[in-house]
């Protein structure tokens, strides 16, 4: 078969001679053209030296070197009166959330909403100063040495508190029984592995009940303490950076565990603080210098972490209750981002 008789492709592209010749005079012009370059050694990198103990030395110079002039600028900063920078964290990077509380008087007009809430939610008789606050605190069945040595010092701290065995019986009765009794609240103390691993806190009669885990727990001893510092005085009690409606509901549910009258002779705090979701428990006792006037804290124990897991409306109910919010599944699986919290 003749080649002419081939039929051509209409959507092809006729091919371009390319003169090899121009190409490589070319190529040999911009190489000889180019100066050839000297490659030193760089001042951030001192791979090249062999010896480790020169190259170390080198590394702690040019450190020095970055740490001098980070305080030299840092000081023409000050000098110039240029405002202060604030670093970056996750906390100042928070994404924000369409619940988050924007500001902390009560009476502004953005708040009306979350007033008219707190006037008619479960708590609105404790913050009337209508009753006082009865604890009852009781753990798992045969709890171990250290979470009965947590729970006592819970009654320590807690005023008008009360510590029971649970004595085989279910939340569900604790709670009709706490409730005849007149008990406000009920704290329950869960272990797994000889350990406290979890606390659930029902607001009586009505809820609402919160599931959380417990984590880092130190008792006094444990902080070379002992539990003789602890007097009968009414503690004062600081909820920190609750700045959701969720974290807000969370704060006044912890707050009204305690008698709202705090006793100031004693000089004790109790410190609830959140931070990325993780509520900090501190509790300490605070002196003031007379010449100074400055505070010094003197922490009391116990210490603990609470994280929380899931709040119920109406009180403890696992197969049929009614959950405000739940945690749902790991931690990745959950969060569409490392940035946003929802207390």
């Amino acid at each position: 078969m003749k080649k002419n008789s081939l039929r051509k492709n209409p959507l092809s592209r006729p091919k371009e001679k390319v003169d090899e010749t121009n190409n490589k005079v070319q190529d040999e012009l911009s190489t000889l053209a180019k100066p050839s370059e000297v490659l030193l050694p760089s001042d951030n990198n001192f791979n090249h030296i062999k010896c480790k103990a020169v190259r170390y030395k080198k590394c702690q110079q040019l450190m020095k070197e970055k740490m001098k002039a980070k305080k030299v600028a840092k000081k023409a900063r000050i000098t110039e009166g240029a405002p202060k920078q604030v670093p970056h964290t996750l906390e100042s990077l928070r994404e924000k959330d369409e619940t988050m509380i924007v500001s902390s008087d009560p009476n502004d007009e953005t708040n009306q909403e979350l007033k008219i809430e707190c006037e008619h939610d479960e708590f609105a008789a404790y913050y009337r100063q209508d009753y006082e606050p009865k604890i009852l605190i009781t753990y798992a069945d045969n709890p171990n040495r250290k979470t009965r040595i947590f729970g006592r010092e819970l009654t320590r701290m807690i005023p008008n508190s009360v510590s029971l065995y649970r004595n085989r019986s279910g939340v569900k009765k604790i709670v009709k029984s706490a409730v005849a009794k007149n008990f406000t609240d009920i704290v329950i103390v869960n272990e797994d592995q000889c350990k406290p691993n979890g606390m659930l806190v029902i607001h009586l009669p009505d809820g609402p009940t919160a599931h959380f885990k417990l984590s880092n727990v130190k008792i006094t001893t444990e902080l070379k303490r002992n539990h003789k510092e602890i007097t009968e005085h009414r503690p004062e009690v600081i909820l920190n950076n609750f700045t959701t409606r969720l974290g807000f509901t969370i704060g006044r549910m912890l707050g009204a565990l305690f008698h709202y009258q705090p006793e100031f002779k004693g000089r004790r705090a109790v410190t609830f603080h959140n931070q990325r979701d993780y509520i900090f428990f501190r509790h300490h006792r605070y002196e003031f210098n007379l010449k100074t006037g400055k505070p010094r804290l003197r922490e009391l124990g116990p210490r603990f972490t609470l994280k929380l897991r899931s709040l119920q409306h109406g009180t403890f109910d696992s197969k049929y209750g009614d959950y405000e919010w739940i945690i749902q599944g790991r931690r990745h699986d959950m969060e569409t981002s490392r940035r946003k919290f929802f207390l």
